[in-house]
């Protein structure tokens, strides 16, 4: 008998270390995810001060554009695995011997985390109606369709986040 109230103290202060060890990594782990956190927010505020230089878009500029070739301003199509961003005014294209350059779409294929960086890089020509993007959904099976909208709310509340006005196009 003895022996075991010898044994019960030790037995008692290996498990006590044991849960002093558990709340210390807890405690750890939370203190990464809160600096996680903090990176992630001066990230987002970062790229929603780049993005307020653009100037507010100006309505009576694009109201009457219906076609997506004709959209001057970035234009996005959302897919099942992410976005194509076409940019109207980044590349331009050689015309005809004797006349004038014309601009030439540049598109790229982005996932939905890296859309807002590259937003951001955007030059501040691409933007000609002011912070405003044409958002489509493109064109899938139906059995698509649905994850399809669901990454299409994504990308507008990532968007309006960003302090960009969404113009809503039909699929094309």
């Amino acid at each position: 008998m003895g022996l075991l109230l010898a044994v019960l103290p030790v037995a008692c202060h290996k498990e006590e270390q044991a849960v002093v060890g558990v709340a210390q990594t807890a405690v750890n782990a939370e203190q990464r995810a809160q600096q996680a956190a903090q990176a992630a927010a001066s990230e987002s505020d970062r790229q929603r001060a780049a993005l307020a230089q653009i100037p507010l878009p100006t309505k009576s500029l694009y109201a009457d554009v219906h076609e997506a070739s004709a959209w001057a301003n970035p234009f996005l199509t959302v897919g099942i695995n992410g976005v194509v961003l076409r940019n109207a005014a980044e590349a331009v294209a050689p015309a005809a011997p004797g006349k004038a350059l014309k601009p030439q779409a540049h598109t790229q294929e982005l996932s939905l985390a890296a859309l807002p960086q590259a937003l951001t890089t955007l030059p501040a020509a691409s933007w000609r109606y002011g912070r405003v993007m044409a958002v489509a959904e493109a064109q899938a099976p139906a059995k698509d369709r649905p994850a399809i909208r669901r990454n299409m709310e994504q990308v507008i509340q990532k968007l309006n986040d960003l302090g960009i006005v969404v113009e809503e196009w039909p699929s094309k």
